[in-house]
């Protein structure tokens, strides 16, 4: 049985008590979403057209959340409550900015003219998924919402955490974004999965994955581009077979491919082709059977499996539907795949990738979510 995680098909359904409007005014007020068959349930809420639930049949026929988050939705608001981008679209530049700084046109590390500078907001060193206010923080527009779609918008203006021009972006389905001036745009959606709901176990041994890239990006200690681009062969790196991705984070520690003192993935692959019929990824729970396939657009993969998700003074209570508190979310147990354009290009011209959007060329962003079960 197929099913397909696209909002222009789902019918939306609302609580029948009274909405709490402070909730509404925070973007805090949830959009539950069921498919026409019922056989996927979904909620998002409007602060940064984030999906806080997820709900698919295993191959037993039971409902499992399958997406990490909050049922505390005040915890999506700020850092200190442990905000680890759980669920939003990331934006306006989604992953790094070495060092917080780009031009207009691009040049190799901001070495040209006409140079921006964004909030250094990881370590103080660079720019993470936009900055100090990114999309994730901002309280999108519910723009449409009919028997069949939602659509969220968000407002964008010019000089918003230094990023050049005003964008215009609408996600529904697929993502669309319109620039008034010449910025870079690199958009994705950050969605954490655990395809057994922590049901079975806590870590990633029994998802297996497969995806077509022979290269991936280098990048320094701090996770940041070098400019390179490496061959899989015989690395850890390597997933053009498929193979268990909880089994292969052991192999990372001797090059700490996700960062210095770091062991498990967070990188970005270079996927061989673009578009097509077949899936980018495809990803799978030997356990609850449930299978996902993404079809994208995109020309990469960015893949991080929870490394230091653990925050010892500040632990994340798991979610009821996922065994709840005192249970937490713990290092390795659960893996952000982003379908969007290969990372801080805008820094290194060699990746040979176009990330400046103007008004004559808007940006778009597409991707489908396949579910079955094996």
């Amino acid at each position: 049985m197929y099913t397909y995680l696209n909002l222009s098909w789902l019918k939306r359904f609302e609580d029948t008590q009274s909405i709490d409007r402070k909730k509404q005014k925070r973007g805090l007020n949830s959009i539950n979403l069921v498919a026409p068959d019922a056989s996927v349930r979904a909620s998002f809420i409007p602060l940064g057209a984030t999906i806080t639930n997820f709900w698919v049949k295993d191959d037993k026929g039971n409902f499992r959340d399958i997406i990490l988050g909050f049922d505390n939705h005040t915890l999506y608001q700020t850092q200190a409550d442990g905000h680890p981008y759980f669920g939003p679209v990331v934006g306006r530049y989604a992953n790094r900015i070495r060092n917080g700084t780009f031009t207009v046109p691009i040049s190799k590390d901001a070495s040209g003219p006409n140079k921006f500078f964004v909030p250094r907001n990881e370590n103080n060193f660079d720019s993470l998924h936009g900055g100090t206010n990114g999309y994730d923080h901002r309280v999108w527009a519910t723009t449409k919402v009919s028997s069949d779609s939602v659509t969220f918008t968000l407002l964008d203006l010019n000089g918003t955490e230094g990023f050049p021009g005003t964008v215009i972006v609408a996600v529904s389905s697929s993502i669309h974004a319109v620039a008034s001036a010449k910025t870079p745009i690199m958009l994705s959606g950050h969605h954490y999965w655990n395809l057994e709901a922590y049901q079975e176990s806590q870590d990633l041994v029994g998802h297996i994955v497969e995806f077509q890239a022979s290269k991936f990006v280098a990048t320094d200690g701090h996770l940041i581009p070098t400019g390179q681009l490496l061959e899989v062969q015989n690395t850890p790196m390597d997933f053009r077979q498929a193979k268990s991705i909880g089994s292969s984070i052991p192999a990372t520690a001797a090059e700490q491919f996700c960062g210095t003192g770091c062991v498990g993935f967070d990188n970005c692959w270079v996927l061989d082709e673009v578009g097509g019929r077949k899936p980018a990824i495809t990803a799978w729970s030997v356990n609850s059977g449930i299978k996902l396939d993404v079809f994208t657009d995109q020309p990469a993969l960015q893949i991080y499996t929870c490394n230091g998700i653990v925050n010892e003074t500040l632990p994340i209570p798991r979610k009821q539907s996922q065994g709840g508190p005192p249970n937490i979310y713990t290092d390795h147990s659960c893996m952000v795949i982003e379908a969007e354009s290969i990372i801080d290009a805008i820094n290194n011209p060699e990746f040979g990738v176009d990330q400046i959007y103007h008004p004559e060329r808007p940006y778009t962003w597409e991707a489908s979510y396949v579910f079955t079960t094996v």
